[in-house]
C-alpha cells in the first residue's frame, strides 16, 4: 500500500463501493451492508471528501431524452503544447464540451461533446471549438452507442 491510500481502509472501500452502485443510497442502508453505524459512514465520507477522494456526487442523465442525440469525441491538435492551459480555459466556456483530457499520442487533447443533432455539432465545431486560439485542427468521432459507463470496482484487499 502506498502513502496516498494509507488513510483509506477496507471499510472506506466498502462504503465507496456501495455508493458507486447508487449514490442516492442512504447512509443507514450502507451502514447495514458494511456492518458499521450510520454515523461511521457519515464520518468516513467527510474524511474521504476532505482527502479529495470523493469530489461530489453526480446525476446520470439520458441526454437523448432531452433532445441531445449526438455524442462525439474530438481529437484536438494544438499549435503548441504550451497553449494547453489557455485552450482548456476556452473550451471550458463551451457548454457542449463535457470532458477534456490531456493525452499522449497524436492528439494533445481528447474531448467529449454532446449536441442535439449533426447540424448542432457542425455549428459547435466550426463556430466555437475551431475558433479557439491555439487549436490547429480537430478530428471528430461520432459515438453510435455507449455500451458501458460504470465506476471502477475497487478491490478491497488492496487496502488491508
Amino acid at each position: 500500500m502506498n502513502d496516498k491510500n494509507s488513510e483509506i481502509d477496507n471499510v472506506d472501500i466498502k462504503i465507496l463501493s456501495e455508493l458507486m452502485k447508487d449514490a442516492k443510497t442512504p447512509y443507514t442502508e450502507i451502514a447495514e451492508k458494511v456492518f458499521v453505524s450510520g454515523g461511521t459512514v457519515h464520518v468516513r465520507m467527510k474524511k474521504l471528501e476532505k482527502m479529495g477522494v470523493v469530489k461530489g456526487a453526480s446525476l446520470i442523465i439520458d441526454f437523448s431524452k432531452l433532445g441531445y442525440d449526438i455524442t462525439a469525441f474530438l481529437g484536438i491538435y494544438l499549435q503548441k503544447s504550451s497553449l494547453y492551459e489557455t485552450v482548456c480555459a476556452e473550451l471550458a466556456k463551451i457548454p457542449e464540451v463535457l470532458t477534456i483530457n490531456y493525452t499522449t499520442g497524436a492528439y494533445s487533447i481528447f474531448a467529449k461533446v454532446i449536441c442535439q443533432d449533426t447540424n448542432h455539432l457542425m455549428e459547435v465545431l466550426h463556430n466555437k471549438i475551431q475558433k479557439v486560439k491555439g487549436i490547429e485542427r480537430t478530428e471528430t468521432f461520432i459515438s453510435l452507442e455507449e455500451r458501458i459507463n460504470r465506476p471502477l470496482q475497487i478491490d478491497p484487499s488492496l487496502f488491508n
